[in-house]
């Protein structure tokens, strides 16, 4: 009788344990959904035109869009608007790292220099902080906020969306701001472009245009390979729920300027030049 209750036992749990196995995901389904995913970013990446402009490497590209799906996903963005700001602090700021992208469109609207903090690096920025006056620059996602006037006039402020790594950014005055120093000009004269106080500084010539492009509720990304924020980042490394439809950029309007979504703190006047 022992041995027969034993078999049963036995035959039970085997059971169990298959029917378990059978439902979790395999290695290879979740191999198979970062292959679509890739593939759909790529489709994107590859319409896009970067003829006029540096080119922008597909993998910054690739995290950078999967970020923005993510928050907007979580209706931290502005709905209305379709527009994507990456900045790539691997790069010499004698270049133009900086690029703000329609994805409606699949335009490039503008690729510009823009400054690291003084802190962070001389002509590489190649140390970040999330702390106030350490003077250095914070890497990750950021959501765009509203406009106003201080030091270095008309300047935008953001909200790091990155806990640990860009989120007392508001709190630190962190803003995008014009500025003299991040021009052709300076750079030919200094051999770099000069440095802030951890915002990211771009051309007055440039500015009002980007503002007026990017402000209320639009993401923007700093990237830097640094090692714990790529492993650890929410943001970047959360998967997709869904696959997007089809014509998800196509079918939402363009020149709306609806309130954003996201929420905000109150309005600071602090501003870091």
């Amino acid at each position: 009788m022992k041995k027969i209750i034993l078999c049963f036992l036995i035959s039970l749990v085997s059971s169990f344990s298959f029917h378990a196995s059978a439902f979790e995901p395999s290695d290879g389904n979740n191999t198979n959904k970062e292959n679509e995913v890739d593939s759909y970013i790529r489709n994107i990446y590859k319409q896009i035109n970067f003829k006029k402009s540096t080119p922008l490497d597909y993998e910054v590209f690739k995290m950078a869009y999967n970020g923005y799906m993510n928050l907007r996903t979580e209706g931290k963005l502005n709905s209305t608007k379709q527009v994507l700001t990456i900045c790539d602090y691997s790069r010499s700021s004698t270049e133009y790292r900086l690029w703000v992208i329609d994805l409606r469109s699949k335009r490039v609207l503008h690729n510009t220099y823009v400054a690291h903090g003084s802190a962070s690096g001389a002509e590489f920025a190649t140390a970040f902080s999330n702390k106030n006056n350490s003077h250095k620059s914070s890497i990750g996602f950021y959501v765009t906020g509203d406009t106003y006037v201080g030091e270095c006039g008309v300047s935008l402020r953001l909200h790091g969306m990155d806990h640990g790594f860009n989120d007392a950014a508001f709190n630190r005055g962190i803003v995008l701001h014009g500025s003299r120093y991040v021009n052709g000009k300076y750079i030919a004269s200094n051999k770099m472009a000069g440095r802030s106080f951890g915002c990211p500084a771009v051309p007055y010539e440039s500015l009002m245009d980007i503002i007026f492009t990017i402000e209320n509720g639009t993401c923007l990304f700093m990237y830097f390979p640094q090692k714990e924020y790529i492993q650890t980042a929410y943001w970047l490394n959360k998967k997709w729920d869904n696959m997007p439809t089809e014509n998800i950029m196509a079918s939402l309007p363009i020149h709306s300027k609806a309130d954003s979504t996201a929420s905000y703190p109150a309005s600071s006047t602090t501003l870091l030049k």
